[in-house]
């Protein structure tokens, strides 16, 4: 399938193609890069976009849970609904299980829903480095929502903050030093809190819980981009399904707000300027694996070992012959 076929079928919202298209941008190759690059340019023009929801919490919180039972609510009231959920992969081995489609085992048979795992391969921030383009596929194959759920490594995992239009924490209750593990700078990007498993005998835990985080959440300095009560805490139930419908409600209120007070379009071209940004750090990093390159850092690193060279003078002859032109 050429390009142009491709992009009308993802443009159309064919499913197969779009999940062609996706392990397209996630090849490193160069003739498949350049590919990726020349469909994603192609479908940009066409200016279709989604509400980007990015989902991060602790490990075991219930995120693949929360996000089966917040998709089937979704596509319940008619909306076409893309996950992207990113899994850990093996330091030793590189693999990963990729096992969010079993555990949304009823989302995934369901015709407005789309799920596609991606390896993290190591990259910090909680997401693979390409779920920013695979998130541009999806809108352009005219899905309604794209959640993003994130590995849950704690507090790298903010980079799904520059790609998402609405970031939500989920918490457990009762979690014990969970408000100090989280830490401050995951709890600022928040839009949402929402504490899980508010059900059965773990119900008045989770009300107290989510009441500590509305406390914490008022010591934080107000962002620009929030109405008045915003960022704020919730409790929902991803089992029994409770709480879906006002948290969606809630998402819906800030969404619109923002759209009504420029803060979408900005937020949106800032995010774009963070993306290039990192595009032209990686690309230089990549001139660092070449062969001649590694022959180099070979050498200079017997001889900061010896003494010869100070850790930073090797960097500088480094960066100055090899990051040239």
């Amino acid at each position: 399938m050429d390009t142009e076929q491709l992009k009308q079928k993802i443009l159309d919202g064919d499913r197969r193609a779009l999940a062609r298209a996706i392990t397209l941008v996630e090849s490193g190759r160069e003739d498949h890069r350049a590919r990726a690059q020349e469909l994603l340019s192609d479908l940009a023009a066409h200016k279709r976009q989604s509400l980007r929801i990015g989902l991060s919490g602790t490990p075991g919180v219930g995120k693949s849970t929360f996000i089966e039972s917040f998709g089937m609510m979704l596509t319940a009231l008619g909306l076409r609904v893309a996950v992207l959920a990113v899994d850990p992969s093996s330091a030793r081995s590189g693999g990963s299980i990729l096992g969010d489609k079993t555990r949304m085992e009823r989302l995934s048979r369901d015709r407005n829903a789309f799920i596609r795992p991606s390896p993290s391969q190591s990259h910090l921030g909680g997401v693979a480095r390409r779920s920013r383009e695979a998130v541009a596929l999806c809108e352009a194959a005219g899905f309604d929502v794209v959640l993003i759920e994130t590995v849950g490594v704690g507090q790298s995992e903010t980079v799904v903050a520059e790609m998402s239009d609405l970031f939500l924490l989920l918490l457990a209750p009762a979690g014990g030093d969970e408000l100090q593990g989280v830490k401050r700078g995951i709890m600022e990007m928040a839009d949402l809190i929402l504490v899980n498993k508010a059900d059965g005998d773990l119900k008045p835990v989770a009300t107290r819980t989510c009441a500590d985080y509305s406390g914490a959440l008022r010591l934080l300095r107000k962002r620009p981009q929030d109405p008045e009560g915003y960022p704020k805490a919730m409790m929902v139930s991803a089992v029994e399904e409770h709480g879906l419908e006002q948290a969606w409600e809630e998402m819906q209120a800030l969404t619109a707000w923002r759209r009504q007070n420029g803060h979408w379009d900005r937020r949106r071209a800032d995010q774009s300027c963070y993306w290039f940004d990192q595009e032209v750090r990686q690309a230089l990093l990549a001139r660092l694996h070449t062969a001649a390159a590694q022959a180099a850092m070979a050498e200079l690193s017997g001889q900061v070992a010896e003494g010869a060279l100070t850790p930073a003078a090797a960097a500088e002859r480094m960066l100055r012959d090899h990051l040239k032109g």
